[in-house]
């Protein structure tokens, strides 16, 4: 299989036309093996349109790789300078921090699951740059030791924001995500405004929810 011929099909009927003009979006898709970055079983699927499986259900959270037109379109919005500091939620195996790692002037990719996190640990390293730092924690407290970010890019669908999050933004910092239940959502974009956070929707989307981003439930009796 030529995955090369596979990433340029990829950019080309998936993410150009969706409205990607950020050309280092597009060199950077177009030079990382994405086939690289998800198991074995589904390497031959790692070009498709749509999410990748990274995880089986089998009593744990799915995750999956963000399909490319989405994931391109999500780090678009984020606006992100080759000098900013870049906090990468739910970074998985590695692919989206590797991707910012050529747009940023340094990545932290944070990570719950130990089994995502080893294969980035060993995956990264050959296409980084040495720009990504890998940490290890809940995602949806972010990791303020490292931080403040001019960006933060949440890699898969939010029901709440938590406020840790959007307190480890810069002034002016932008945190992108998709808000949604898992079937239907839309991407959006907060901007820091000194103790205020606006939030635009950009397009729409979809994508698994990631863990610890559930709204809470409430008892009906």
């Amino acid at each position: 299989m030529d995955y090369a011929i596979q990433r340029k099909n990829m950019v080309e009927s998936q993410v150009r036309p969706s409205d990607v003009t950020d050309r280092r979006i597009i060199r950077a898709m177009l030079d990382l093996p994405r086939e690289e970055f998800v198991p074995d079983r589904v390497r031959g699927l790692a070009y498709m349109d749509g999410p990748v499986q990274l995880v089986e259900a089998g009593g744990k959270t799915r995750r999956s790789l963000l399909a490319a037109r989405i994931f391109a379109k999500l780090v678009q919005a984020a606006q992100i300078d080759p000098t900013a500091t870049v906090l990468d939620v739910g970074a998985g195996t590695g692919y989206s921090s590797a991707v910012l790692a050529q747009l940023a002037g340094r990545v932290i990719a944070l990570e719950s699951d130990a089994g995502l996190l080893k294969t980035a640990r060993a995956k990264l390293p050959a296409v980084d740059g040495g720009k990504v730092t890998l940490v290890e924690g809940e995602l949806p407290t972010g990791w303020a030791a490292e931080g403040p970010y001019d960006a933060i890019v949440v890699e898969g669908a939010i029901e709440t924001v938590p406020s840790d999050l959007l307190d480890q933004l810069k002034d002016g910092g932008r945190l992108v995500a998709i808000v949604g239940d898992g079937r239907t959502g839309r991407a959006t974009v907060w901007l820091r405004d000194g103790g205020a956070f606006g939030a635009t929707e950009v397009f729409d989307a979809n994508a698994e929810i990631l863990p610890g981003f559930h709204k809470a439930r409430a008892f009906a009796f």
